[in-house]
């Protein structure tokens, strides 16, 4: 299997809109950065005009015991090696790459355990997006309803409101968000929630508020200018997600099938075993 890199950049870019400012000093340098050097506290505060206490404190809000910490993960993203293409190729294939190795250090697999299990379990799921995340909640209907799951993807703003009509207890609804500012995406799942549906906002933007709103948030990975085209379409980050919960629910539900086979055969073998 492919080893990916490990990375603290996209931990750091999906708590970009909660630090302060001289946080976002020192987020801005460790995302641009590309070369590796000194990265001491010492040497980063003087080359950053920022207190070493400022660098212990941004390690913290984003996960890590201390600066120390911080720079031992954020040095693995230095990878030595020759590079095989030029030019604008090199540039798209990078992005991707880069984009996959953010995916692998966000995912969390107890939370994707969790989604799909609730996918299996409720009776109605609705996946809702805008633009470029509506395209891929159209993919997410159309995937799991092969499946045969019931589910509908809605990308109008208009049907969006009209759907709050349709919500209850049985359902799952799925809000996907990139940029975490589609107000329209927020406010339905919003109301989905307060009709005692399972919510899960899909987004870039770890913004606490979201824990309290819905019942999961799953983090995508991001780049910088990625909602707006740049180079590659900007759905990609949500599209791993969706093969990754995909690649969940078959599996969950192939336990499933051979757990009741099982449980079946059993039944059948006990019934027709002999009494003495």
């Amino acid at each position: 299997m492919k080893e990916y890199e490990e990375s603290a950049i996209p931990v750091i870019e999906s708590n970009y809109d909660n630090f302060t400012n001289v946080e976002k000093t020192i987020a801005n340098f460790f995302i641009a950065n590309k070369e590796k050097m000194d990265f001491s506290s010492k040497s980063i505060s003087k080359y950053l005009f920022v207190s070493e206490a400022s660098l212990s404190r941004f390690a913290n809000k984003i996960g890590y015991k201390g600066y120390r910490e911080f720079i031992y993960h954020y040095q693995k993203t230095f990878v030595e090696g020759e590079d095989k293409v030029d030019g604008y190729m090199e540039e798209v294939l990078n992005t991707y790459q880069e984009l996959l190795n953010k995916s692998y250090n966000l995912i969390d697999n107890e939370q994707i355990k969790r989604v799909t299990k609730l996918l299996s379990a409720k009776k109605r799921i609705y996946v809702y997006g805008m633009g470029s995340s509506g395209l891929v909640a159209q993919e997410f209907g159309m995937r799991f309803m092969r499946r045969g799951l019931d589910v509908e993807s809605i990308t109008d703003t208009h049907m969006l409101a009209v759907n709050a009509a349709r919500i209850n207890s049985d359902c799952v609804v799925i809000g996907i968000s990139i940029s975490g500012a589609t107000k329209e995406v927020l406010s339905a799942l919003e109301k989905a929630k307060e009709k005692s549906a399972a919510t899960i906002l899909i987004t870039s933007k770890n913004n606490s508020k979201y824990y309290n709103l819905f019942d999961e948030l799953i983090l995508v990975s991001v780049k910088e200018n990625l909602e707006y085209g740049n180079i590659i379409s900007p759905q990609f980050p949500v599209l791993i997600l969706t093969d990754i919960i995909y690649a969940s629910y078959i599996r969950e539900d192939r336990i499933q099938r051979e757990a009741v086979y099982d449980s079946t055969l059993n039944a059948i073998l006990d019934r027709n075993m002999p009494s003495y």
